[in-house]
């Protein structure tokens, strides 16, 4: 009898055994099942998203989108029809821009003197834009809006005014730091500084800023193109600069231009314009440069920037021809300073003594033609590629000597107060 039960037992548990398995392998197959269905849905649906977009794939799921907004951790959507919002995505951006920012622009006001027909000295008034940097009162703006100034004004959100003070200027990036003393029980708000290398073209922005005087104006655009190289009216070449069709007139020049999180990427300088107001192509100075110059300006009331102590000649045709250059634009390095850094450094001066106008130069010296990666053929192109550097610094340069190119590392020293070009 015990062994028919065993039998049993043992028929019973294989046929449980090959149950499990079956199920186990149904089970299987209908997951490898899923995964393919999901895989193909996952095709369909990235097609979908590629080809329509995040609104278009909702609402091929039956959700209507009024609008979409992208940021860093994700997007949001904005459910429904516009009649359910009072605004719009885009108009509550602005919005809020505009609250984070506005009470950190200022309106300021510089008296000049002119001379008229008769000689006779009148003052007059300019305007333009500021942006509160930090509690203490100190106010970034562009050095062409105070250039001159005998008085300054500086207004605030709240209509008060308070005499400025300026602390320094950096006329070749034409950024200027003004200071104002305020009561104790005056708080100030800062500007929110962002950053302008991670922008794209393509990209809003708005501006805010005075024009023709009207207080805290704000236009909005987008970014039209980046690394600009523009000629401001000192006839310097700013680098670097953003291109913007925010529409930007004069009394706009030092206010801010703001990202949609209403940081600040740019400080408004110029317009390109043959009528002097806003036609759509405006600049602004990237807010990289100005945090890079203001602790100097704050410190010294400069920026303390490399140079080299050299005297330089910039080529034109007669010196080209008369010193058989292989080369039409360039730097010639008329003298090195004996015993200097340009000299220890490798930098070789001229030694045939020639009248160039009413100057004598040195024919003979090597002729600069790229510093740290920047083609060198004028005085401005100094300028632009020294902008960035400190003394001690070691710049990469290409010089022409002779008829071989070179490579030299140079160490420079402080630029000096003032000095003199050579002209003809």
């Amino acid at each position: 009898m015990r062994q028919p039960i065993w039998k049993i037992i043992k028929t019973v548990l294989l046929g449980v055994v090959v149950i499990l398995i079956a199920v186990a392998i149904i089970g299987w197959t209908r997951a490898l099942q899923r995964k393919d269905r999901l895989e193909q849905q996952k095709e369909v649906l990235e097609e979908v998203l590629k080809g329509e977009g995040e609104q278009g794939l909702l609402e091929r799921a039956g959700v209507t989108v009024n609008e979409i907004f992208y940021g860093e951790p994700g997007l949001s959507v904005f459910i429904g029809g516009i009649d359910a919002y009072t605004y719009s995505a885009e108009e509550m951006r602005n919005i809020a821009i505009y609250e984070i920012a506005n009470r950190s622009v200022v309106h300021i006001t510089t008296i000049t003197v002119d001379l008229n027909s008769f000689l006779e000295v009148l003052p007059a008034k300019g305007t333009g834009s500021g942006i509160i940097i930090n509690e203490d009162g100190y106010i970034l703006t562009n050095a062409h809006v105070v250039e001159s100034a005998k008085g300054i004004e500086v207004k605030l959100h709240d209509g008060t005014s308070y005499q400025g003070t300026l602390v320094g200027q950096d006329i070749e990036n034409d950024l200027a730091v003004l200071k104002i003393k305020v009561p104790s029980d005056v708080q100030l708000k800062p500007i929110i500084f962002g950053e302008s290398k991670s922008l794209k073209v393509g990209q809003k922005v708005a501006a805010i800023g005075n024009p023709f005087g009207y207080d805290r104006t704000m236009t909005t655009g987008t970014i039209s193109g980046l690394g600009r190289p523009v000629r401001v009216d000192s006839n310097i070449v700013i680098n670097g600069m953003i291109q913007t069709d925010a529409s930007i007139n004069p009394g706009n020049s030092g206010g801010p231009l703001l990202n949609s999180k209403g940081e600040m990427v740019g400080i408004c300088t110029t317009i390109h314009s043959t009528s002097g107001q806003g036609q759509g192509v405006s600049f602004a100075i990237p807010v990289e440069t100005a945090i890079a110059v203001i602790p100097d300006l704050i410190r010294h009331g400069k920026v303390i920037r490399g140079w080299l102590d050299a005297t330089l000649v910039q080529l034109e045709p007669s010196i080209v021809k008369h010193a058989e250059l292989n080369t039409e634009q360039g730097l010639l390095v008329s003298q090195v300073r004996s015993g200097g850094k340009a000299e220890k450094s490798g930098l070789r001066g001229g030694t045939q003594q020639v009248q160039y106008g009413t100057s004598i130069i040195y024919l003979g010296g090597d002729v600069i033609v790229e510093i740290n990666g920047i083609a060198v053929g004028e005085y401005n192109d100094l300028y632009s590629a020294l902008t960035n550097t400190q003394p001690g610094d070691k710049v990469e340069m290409v010089v022409i000597r002779g008829n071989q190119r070179s490579k030299l590392k140079v160490e420079l020293i402080t630029r000096p107060e003032r000095f003199e070009w050579t002209l003809p």
